[in-house]
């Protein structure tokens, strides 16, 4: 049956599901904002300034408006509380825990993206205390259950990069291999055998060389790369991943 005869047999006045029978749970959307900066993956986190966890830092975001999309509402709430903006998000996961808020039963849709800091001037809002950058490797007290968004999102990301060129969004246009191979080591937080690292992006056919070279690291020259696709990409299906990241159980199946 389509919605269309659904509808007609509403008109028609036959049994149909009553929605107001039904509390709605609250909805907020919280987004994980990724950058690498002196060497270290960070993350962007608020200071709340209103109850509850007032003083905690916290993922930007906010409640859904009625009528406004999920997206819409993610990017509002970032601009509005960070001055973060013109950002593509994409959905991370759902957080529905009844108990996850103390002042009642609020699902969280969270978002995450990849960014280069230098591109945003961060402001906080009048409804937050601050706006930084924190280490996700030493992350103070969070409120609500941030935490295990953050948790979540590290191994989302650490699985991605394993199957797509998703590094490239924390790279400048023109980068070196060590550039590229320290990207991978900082968020797999281990070392990388550099010289097996070169075979695998070579084999992948993923950069073209600029034909520039730079000394920006070192007395001898470095070839400067980009990436084919300025977009994020999946890597070639018949290939294994450049870098096979260690799953926890925990985790496991979850990204």
């Amino acid at each position: 049956m389509t919605w269309l005869n659904r509808f007609v047999n509403w008109k028609k006045g036959r049994p149909t599901i009553d929605i107001h029978k039904y509390r709605p749970p609250s909805v907020t959307v919280d987004v994980v904002l990724f950058t690498i900066m002196d060497g270290d993956l960070k993350v962007l986190l608020i200071q709340r300034r209103k109850e509850p966890f007032a003083g905690f830092w916290s993922l930007p975001g906010g409640f859904v408006p009625l009528s406004v999309s999920l997206e819409s509402a993610a990017l509002q709430k970032l601009k509005e509380k960070t001055n973060v903006k013109d950002l593509y998000l994409e959905q991370l996961y759902t957080f529905d825990d009844p108990h996850r808020d103390p002042r009642g039963h609020v699902i969280s849709v969270a978002y995450y993206a990849l960014v280069a800091s230098e591109r945003f001037d961060l402001k906080p809002s009048e409804s937050v205390s601050d706006v930084s950058w924190h280490s996700i490797y030493a992350l103070p007290e969070l409120a609500f259950d941030h935490q295990r968004i953050l948790d979540y999102a590290l191994q989302r990301l650490r699985n991605k990069l394993g199957y797509t060129t998703v590094g490239s969004q924390l790279l400048p246009e023109k980068f070196t291999l060590p550039e590229l191979c320290q990207i991978y080591e900082i968020i797999l937080e281990r070392p990388i055998d550099k010289r097996n690292f070169r075979k695998k992006i070579a084999f992948l056919d993923i950069l073209d060389e600029t034909g520039e070279t730079t000394q920006k690291f070192s007395k001898k020259p470095a070839k400067l790369y980009r990436f084919k696709h300025s977009d994020i990409v999946e890597l070639p299906q018949n290939s294994k991943q450049a870098i096979q990241p260690k799953i926890p159980r925990s985790l496991q199946g979850q990204a």
